[in-house]
Protein backbone atom coordinates (compact mmCIF):
# COMPACT_ATOMS: atom_id res chain seq x y z
CA UNK A 1 0.00 0.00 0.00
CA UNK A 2 1.60 3.09 -1.16
CA UNK A 3 1.86 6.57 1.47
CA UNK A 4 -1.16 8.21 -0.36
CA UNK A 5 -3.38 5.13 0.36
CA UNK A 6 -2.18 4.54 3.77
CA UNK A 7 -3.03 8.44 4.49
CA UNK A 8 -6.63 7.91 3.00
CA UNK A 9 -6.97 4.37 4.86
CA UNK A 10 -5.97 6.43 8.05
CA UNK A 11 -7.88 9.28 7.22
CA UNK A 12 -11.20 7.31 6.51
CA UNK A 13 -10.90 5.08 9.63
CA UNK A 14 -10.80 7.96 11.83
CA UNK A 15 -14.15 9.24 9.74
CA UNK A 16 -15.96 5.56 10.61
CA UNK A 17 -15.22 6.13 14.45
CA UNK A 18 -16.78 9.47 13.91
CA UNK A 19 -19.72 8.07 12.28
CA UNK A 20 -20.33 5.50 14.79
CA UNK A 21 -18.84 2.51 12.68
CA UNK A 22 -15.79 0.96 14.98
CA UNK A 23 -16.53 -1.99 12.78
CA UNK A 24 -15.96 -0.83 9.23
CA UNK A 25 -12.16 -0.76 10.71
CA UNK A 26 -10.52 -4.11 10.50
CA UNK A 27 -8.32 -3.43 13.73
CA UNK A 28 -11.72 -2.45 15.80
CA UNK A 29 -13.39 -5.12 14.71
CA UNK A 30 -10.77 -7.72 15.34
CA UNK A 31 -10.90 -6.67 18.71
CA UNK A 32 -14.43 -7.12 19.43
CA UNK A 33 -14.39 -10.24 17.58
CA UNK A 34 -11.78 -11.38 20.46
CA UNK A 35 -13.96 -9.88 22.54
CA UNK A 36 -17.08 -11.68 21.66
CA UNK A 37 -15.38 -15.65 22.76
CA UNK A 38 -17.56 -17.65 24.51
CA UNK A 39 -14.59 -17.83 27.24
CA UNK A 40 -14.19 -14.18 27.62
CA UNK A 41 -17.84 -13.43 27.84
CA UNK A 42 -18.59 -15.93 30.63
CA UNK A 43 -16.11 -14.70 32.22
CA UNK A 44 -17.05 -11.32 32.64
CA UNK A 45 -20.61 -12.33 33.09
CA UNK A 46 -19.33 -14.05 36.32
CA UNK A 47 -17.26 -11.19 37.12
CA UNK A 48 -20.62 -8.79 37.12
CA UNK A 49 -22.72 -11.59 39.06
CA UNK A 50 -20.05 -11.62 41.71
CA UNK A 51 -19.86 -7.92 41.58
CA UNK A 52 -23.98 -7.29 41.66
CA UNK A 53 -24.04 -9.67 44.67
CA UNK A 54 -21.23 -8.28 46.38
CA UNK A 55 -22.68 -4.58 46.19
CA UNK A 56 -26.05 -5.98 46.70
CA UNK A 57 -25.37 -7.69 49.98
CA UNK A 58 -23.38 -4.32 51.07
CA UNK A 59 -26.46 -2.03 50.35
CA UNK A 60 -28.32 -4.93 52.08
CA UNK A 61 -26.44 -4.51 54.98
CA UNK A 62 -26.38 -1.12 55.31
CA UNK A 63 -30.01 0.18 54.64
CA UNK A 64 -31.54 -2.98 55.35
CA UNK A 65 -33.46 -3.10 52.49
CA UNK A 66 -34.25 -5.68 49.66
CA UNK A 67 -35.57 -3.48 47.69
CA UNK A 68 -32.64 -1.27 46.89
CA UNK A 69 -30.47 -4.01 47.73
CA UNK A 70 -31.60 -5.55 44.71
CA UNK A 71 -31.47 -2.57 42.37
CA UNK A 72 -27.32 -1.67 44.26
CA UNK A 73 -27.09 -5.46 42.50
CA UNK A 74 -28.35 -4.70 39.42
CA UNK A 75 -26.61 -1.68 38.90
CA UNK A 76 -23.42 -2.60 39.52
CA UNK A 77 -23.72 -5.89 37.51
CA UNK A 78 -24.62 -3.72 34.70
CA UNK A 79 -21.77 -0.89 34.98
CA UNK A 80 -19.20 -3.85 34.54
CA UNK A 81 -21.08 -5.09 31.16
CA UNK A 82 -21.16 -1.61 30.08
CA UNK A 83 -17.56 -1.17 30.88
CA UNK A 84 -16.81 -4.05 29.07
CA UNK A 85 -19.25 -2.71 25.90
CA UNK A 86 -17.58 0.55 26.01
CA UNK A 87 -14.05 -0.30 26.11
CA UNK A 88 -13.70 -4.08 24.45
CA UNK A 89 -16.50 -4.08 22.07
CA UNK A 90 -15.25 -0.91 20.99
CA UNK A 91 -19.30 0.60 21.53
CA UNK A 92 -17.92 3.70 22.94
CA UNK A 93 -17.55 4.92 19.14
CA UNK A 94 -21.14 4.65 18.66
CA UNK A 95 -22.09 5.93 21.97
CA UNK A 96 -19.70 8.77 21.62
CA UNK A 97 -21.66 9.49 17.94
CA UNK A 98 -25.43 9.02 19.30
CA UNK A 99 -24.25 11.68 21.82
CA UNK A 100 -23.01 14.04 18.95
CA UNK A 101 -25.41 13.12 16.66
CA UNK A 102 -28.86 13.92 19.24
CA UNK A 103 -27.08 17.29 19.97
CA UNK A 104 -26.68 17.99 16.23
CA UNK A 105 -30.44 17.10 16.16
CA UNK A 106 -32.05 19.80 18.34
CA UNK A 107 -31.53 22.29 15.07
CA UNK A 108 -33.94 19.88 13.30
CA UNK A 109 -36.45 19.89 16.38
CA UNK A 110 -38.40 23.08 14.66
CA UNK A 111 -39.43 21.63 11.35
CA UNK A 112 -39.66 18.04 12.70
CA UNK A 113 -42.20 19.11 15.13
CA UNK A 114 -43.93 21.68 12.11
CA UNK A 115 -44.16 18.53 10.18
CA UNK A 116 -44.58 15.84 12.01
CA UNK A 117 -46.79 17.04 15.47
CA UNK A 118 -49.95 18.46 13.30
CA UNK A 119 -50.68 14.91 12.28
CA UNK A 120 -50.05 13.20 14.70
CA UNK A 121 -51.98 15.44 17.34
CA UNK A 122 -55.20 14.71 14.99
CA UNK A 123 -55.10 11.03 16.10
CA UNK A 124 -53.20 11.73 19.65
CA UNK A 125 -55.62 14.38 21.15
CA UNK A 126 -58.71 12.05 20.87
CA UNK A 127 -57.11 10.07 22.99
CA UNK A 128 -55.79 12.60 25.83
CA UNK A 129 -59.73 13.74 26.17
CA UNK A 130 -60.87 10.40 26.48
CA UNK A 131 -61.73 9.22 30.20
CA UNK A 132 -60.84 5.30 29.63
CA UNK A 133 -57.15 6.53 28.79
CA UNK A 134 -56.98 9.06 32.35
CA UNK A 135 -58.12 6.09 34.41
CA UNK A 136 -55.67 3.68 32.86
CA UNK A 137 -52.82 5.86 33.08
CA UNK A 138 -53.45 7.08 36.08
CA UNK A 139 -53.65 3.68 37.83
CA UNK A 140 -50.43 2.72 37.10
CA UNK A 141 -47.82 3.35 39.64
CA UNK A 142 -43.93 4.76 38.43
CA UNK A 143 -42.95 1.50 38.23
CA UNK A 144 -45.42 -0.19 35.71
CA UNK A 145 -46.41 3.44 34.03
CA UNK A 146 -42.30 3.07 33.10
CA UNK A 147 -42.30 -0.33 32.00
CA UNK A 148 -45.28 0.08 29.64
CA UNK A 149 -42.85 2.93 28.22
CA UNK A 150 -40.10 0.50 27.98
CA UNK A 151 -42.44 -1.63 26.46
CA UNK A 152 -43.24 0.36 23.21
CA UNK A 153 -40.06 1.83 23.25
CA UNK A 154 -38.93 -1.88 22.44
CA UNK A 155 -42.11 -2.30 20.05
CA UNK A 156 -40.56 0.21 18.27
CA UNK A 157 -36.87 -1.00 18.17
CA UNK A 158 -38.45 -4.26 16.93
CA UNK A 159 -40.42 -2.96 14.39
CA UNK A 160 -37.22 -1.11 13.15
CA UNK A 161 -34.73 -3.78 13.48
CA UNK A 162 -37.58 -5.86 11.17
CA UNK A 163 -37.45 -2.73 8.52
CA UNK A 164 -33.57 -1.44 8.30
CA UNK A 165 -32.17 -4.89 7.26
CA UNK A 166 -34.49 -4.52 3.99
CA UNK A 167 -33.45 -0.87 3.55
CA UNK A 168 -29.70 -2.19 3.61
CA UNK A 169 -30.74 -5.02 1.31
CA UNK A 170 -32.51 -2.52 -1.17
CA UNK A 171 -28.81 -0.08 -1.09
CA UNK A 172 -26.49 -3.03 -1.70
CA UNK A 173 -28.35 -3.68 -4.58
CA UNK A 174 -29.09 -0.46 -5.98
CA UNK A 175 -25.43 1.12 -5.33
CA UNK A 176 -24.16 1.39 -8.99
CA UNK A 177 -21.18 3.37 -10.13
CA UNK A 178 -22.65 6.92 -10.13
CA UNK A 179 -24.29 6.38 -6.97
CA UNK A 180 -21.29 4.89 -5.52
CA UNK A 181 -19.02 8.07 -6.26
CA UNK A 182 -21.50 10.51 -4.70
CA UNK A 183 -22.19 8.74 -1.91
CA UNK A 184 -18.21 9.58 -0.50
CA UNK A 185 -18.94 13.29 -1.18
CA UNK A 186 -17.63 15.36 1.85
CA UNK A 187 -15.77 12.15 3.06
CA UNK A 188 -12.06 11.89 2.87
CA UNK A 189 -12.23 9.30 -0.36
CA UNK A 190 -14.45 12.51 -2.24
CA UNK A 191 -10.92 13.15 -4.41
CA UNK A 192 -10.49 10.00 -5.28
CA UNK A 193 -13.70 7.97 -5.66
CA UNK A 194 -14.24 8.45 -9.04
CA UNK A 195 -10.89 7.33 -9.93
CA UNK A 196 -10.74 4.10 -8.22
CA UNK A 197 -14.69 3.38 -9.02
CA UNK A 198 -13.46 3.64 -12.41
CA UNK A 199 -10.23 1.49 -12.31
CA UNK A 200 -12.28 -1.10 -10.07
CA UNK A 201 -15.06 -2.75 -12.03
CA UNK A 202 -16.25 -5.16 -9.47
CA UNK A 203 -16.72 -2.59 -6.82
CA UNK A 204 -20.00 -3.13 -6.45
CA UNK A 205 -19.77 -6.61 -4.82
CA UNK A 206 -17.84 -4.39 -2.09
CA UNK A 207 -21.27 -2.88 -1.41
CA UNK A 208 -22.52 -6.19 0.60
CA UNK A 209 -22.60 -5.56 4.23
CA UNK A 210 -22.39 -8.46 5.96
CA UNK A 211 -20.89 -9.79 9.51
CA UNK A 212 -20.12 -6.91 12.18
CA UNK A 213 -20.28 -4.50 9.84
CA UNK A 214 -23.76 -5.11 9.14
CA UNK A 215 -24.87 -5.37 12.79
CA UNK A 216 -22.81 -2.17 13.10
CA UNK A 217 -25.24 -0.16 10.46
CA UNK A 218 -27.96 -1.02 11.45
CA UNK A 219 -27.39 -0.24 15.42
CA UNK A 220 -26.63 3.04 13.41
CA UNK A 221 -29.49 4.26 11.48
CA UNK A 222 -31.25 2.29 14.64
CA UNK A 223 -29.96 5.11 16.73
CA UNK A 224 -30.13 7.76 14.71
CA UNK A 225 -34.45 6.85 13.90
CA UNK A 226 -34.82 6.60 17.65
CA UNK A 227 -33.13 10.31 18.16
CA UNK A 228 -35.66 11.85 15.78
CA UNK A 229 -38.76 9.48 17.74
CA UNK A 230 -37.29 10.37 21.06
CA UNK A 231 -37.41 14.59 20.10
CA UNK A 232 -40.99 14.17 18.99
CA UNK A 233 -42.07 12.49 22.12
CA UNK A 234 -40.92 15.01 24.17
CA UNK A 235 -42.05 17.55 22.20
CA UNK A 236 -45.86 15.66 22.43
CA UNK A 237 -45.29 15.42 25.98
CA UNK A 238 -44.47 19.07 26.07
CA UNK A 239 -47.70 20.30 24.27
CA UNK A 240 -49.84 17.84 26.56
CA UNK A 241 -48.67 19.23 29.48
CA UNK A 242 -49.41 22.79 28.34
CA UNK A 243 -53.08 21.39 27.06
CA UNK A 244 -53.88 19.67 30.03
CA UNK A 245 -52.62 22.82 32.84
CA UNK A 246 -54.84 25.02 30.39
CA UNK A 247 -57.85 22.87 29.70
CA UNK A 248 -58.60 19.80 32.35
CA UNK A 249 -60.32 21.17 35.26
CA UNK A 250 -59.72 19.42 38.65
CA UNK A 251 -63.43 18.26 38.31
CA UNK A 252 -63.36 16.98 34.88
CA UNK A 253 -60.63 14.89 36.05
CA UNK A 254 -62.09 13.59 39.10
CA UNK A 255 -65.51 12.69 37.54
CA UNK A 256 -63.03 10.48 34.85
CA UNK A 257 -60.72 9.06 38.02
CA UNK A 258 -63.07 9.32 40.59
CA UNK A 259 -60.80 10.85 42.54
CA UNK A 260 -59.37 14.45 43.24
CA UNK A 261 -56.04 14.96 41.33
CA UNK A 262 -52.92 15.10 42.77
CA UNK A 263 -51.15 18.42 42.58
CA UNK A 264 -47.38 17.94 41.89
CA UNK A 265 -45.19 19.57 44.53
CA UNK A 266 -43.97 22.81 43.56
CA UNK A 267 -45.96 23.28 40.45
CA UNK A 268 -49.66 23.59 41.59
CA UNK A 269 -51.37 23.78 37.66
CA UNK A 270 -49.87 20.34 37.19
CA UNK A 271 -51.31 16.97 38.77
CA UNK A 272 -49.73 13.89 38.97
CA UNK A 273 -52.46 12.45 36.90
CA UNK A 274 -51.79 14.98 34.33
CA UNK A 275 -47.69 13.95 34.14
CA UNK A 276 -48.90 10.14 33.79
CA UNK A 277 -50.91 10.65 31.05
CA UNK A 278 -49.04 12.82 29.19
CA UNK A 279 -46.03 9.80 29.15
CA UNK A 280 -48.20 7.73 28.45
CA UNK A 281 -49.33 9.59 25.35
CA UNK A 282 -45.56 10.58 24.57
CA UNK A 283 -44.81 7.05 24.32
CA UNK A 284 -47.61 6.12 22.35
CA UNK A 285 -47.33 8.99 20.06
CA UNK A 286 -43.30 7.57 19.76
CA UNK A 287 -44.53 4.08 18.59
CA UNK A 288 -46.86 5.53 16.14
CA UNK A 289 -44.31 7.58 14.41
CA UNK A 290 -41.89 4.85 14.17
CA UNK A 291 -44.42 3.02 12.43
CA UNK A 292 -45.61 5.62 9.97
CA UNK A 293 -42.20 6.96 9.17
CA UNK A 294 -41.43 3.40 7.69
CA UNK A 295 -44.74 2.63 5.99
CA UNK A 296 -46.65 5.77 5.21
CA UNK A 297 -45.56 7.51 2.60
CA UNK A 298 -45.90 11.07 3.47
CA UNK A 299 -43.68 10.30 6.73
CA UNK A 300 -41.22 8.43 5.10
CA UNK A 301 -40.26 11.44 2.51
CA UNK A 302 -40.08 14.07 5.20
CA UNK A 303 -38.07 11.81 8.02
CA UNK A 304 -36.52 8.73 6.76
CA UNK A 305 -34.82 9.48 3.54
CA UNK A 306 -32.03 10.97 5.49
CA UNK A 307 -31.74 7.72 6.77
CA UNK A 308 -31.32 6.24 3.69
CA UNK A 309 -29.13 8.70 2.46
CA UNK A 310 -26.48 8.08 5.59
CA UNK A 311 -26.93 4.15 4.45
CA UNK A 312 -25.95 4.79 1.13
CA UNK A 313 -23.00 7.24 1.88
CA UNK A 314 -21.87 4.07 4.20
CA UNK A 315 -22.58 1.53 2.26
CA UNK A 316 -20.56 3.64 -0.82
CA UNK A 317 -17.51 5.04 1.45
CA UNK A 318 -16.91 1.34 2.97
CA UNK A 319 -16.84 -0.11 -1.00
CA UNK A 320 -14.27 2.23 -1.82
CA UNK A 321 -12.09 1.35 1.39
CA UNK A 322 -12.02 -1.96 0.71
CA UNK A 323 -10.64 -1.38 -2.46
CA UNK A 324 -7.95 0.17 -0.94
CA UNK A 325 -7.43 -2.90 1.81
CA UNK A 326 -8.15 -6.07 -0.48
CA UNK A 327 -7.31 -8.09 2.75
CA UNK A 328 -10.34 -6.47 4.66
CA UNK A 329 -12.93 -8.68 6.12
CA UNK A 330 -17.02 -8.43 7.14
Amino acid sequence: MSGGSSELVAATEKWFLRHGLPYFVESERRIAQRGLRARRVATVAAVAAVVGLAAGGLVGWWLNDKTNATGAALAAALSVLGWYAVTTLRLGAIGSWAILRTTRSIGLLFPLVTRALPLLLLFITFLFINAEVWQVASSLDGGVLWLSVMLFTAVACGFLLVRLPEELDRVDQEMGHDRLVAACSGTPLEPVAGKIAAEHTDLAGHTQVTGFQRANLILVLLVSQLVQVVMLSISVFLFFLVFGAVTMQPSVIESWIGDLPRAVPQLPTLSLELLQVSVFLAAFSGLYFTVYAVTDQTYRDQFFTSLTNELEQAVGVRAVYRSLQPEATS
